[in-house]
Order: C-alpha cells, then sequence, then structure tokens
C-alpha cells in the first residue's frame, strides 16, 4: 500500500503543478492580453495625435498661404500704382517737354528768319515794301 499512497501522493502532487501550470499560463495570457491591449491604445493614441498634427499643419499651411496671397496682392496692386503714377508723371513730362520744345522752336525759326532778313536788307535784297521807314542808303 505503500507504493500506492505514493503513486497517489505523485498524481496528487502532479494535478496539483498542472493546476498550477493551467493558472500561470492563465495569468500569462492575461498579462499578454492587457499588453497588447496597451499597446493598440497607444498606437491609436499615435494616430490620433498624428492625424491631429497633420490638421493643425495643413490648417497652418492654409493660414500662411492665405496670408501670403494677400501680401502678394497687396504688393501687385501697390507695384501697379506705382507704375501707374511714373506713366501719368512721364507723360506730363513729356507734354511739358513737347511744348517748351515747340516754342523753342518757334523761337529758334523766328531768330533764324530775322537773321536772313537783316543779311538780305544788308546786302539790298530785301523787300524794299516792307522797309519804307528806314533806308539806309539815303
Amino acid at each position: 500500500m505503500a507504493s500506492r499512497d505514493q503513486s497517489y501522493k505523485a498524481g496528487e502532487a502532479k494535478g496539483q503543478a498542472q493546476e498550477k501550470t493551467g493558472q500561470m499560463m492563465g495569468k500569462g495570457r492575461e498579462v499578454t492580453d492587457a499588453a497588447k491591449e496597451k499597446a493598440n491604445a497607444a498606437k491609436e493614441k499615435a494616430s490620433e495625435t498624428a492625424q491631429a498634427a497633420k490638421g493643425h499643419t495643413q490648417e497652418s499651411k492654409d493660414q500662411t498661404g492665405g496670408f501670403l496671397s494677400e501680401k502678394t496682392n497687396a504688393a501687385q496692386e501697390k507695384a501697379s500704382q506705382v507704375s501707374e503714377s511714373a506713366k501719368e508723371t512721364a507723360e506730363a513730362g513729356k507734354e511739358k517737354t513737347g511744348g517748351i520744345l515747340q516754342q523753342t522752336g518757334e523761337q529758334v525759326k523766328s531768330i533764324a528768319q530775322s537773321a536772313a532778313e537783316t543779311v538780305k536788307q544788308t546786302f539790298g535784297m530785301g523787300d524794299t515794301r516792307e522797309d519804307t521807314t528806314t533806308n539806309p542808303r539815303d
């Protein structure tokens, strides 16, 4: 009977060992499952954070693009105004210069005609009908 007792105790010890192994395996699975859940939660959190960052980046990009677009349009408008002002100033200067040149041309023409008449009269080739009051020969 001693061997029966030993056999019984060995079977009982084996059963207890299997039970403990089962319990430990169950806890190991629980720990593994919990770790997987935490990893998935961290993955989702990282994904949400990345998505939010992407949204903020896009929003900032849109704002920056809008700001630059506004500044570019303002600069183009200012350049257009300056160009128009320069054009008007150039036209006014051209008109003024044209008037001065015309007056100068007329003065030169008048002086040249007077000089020609003086030379003609000096040499006696001038028209005598115009100058009846003064005759250098008399």
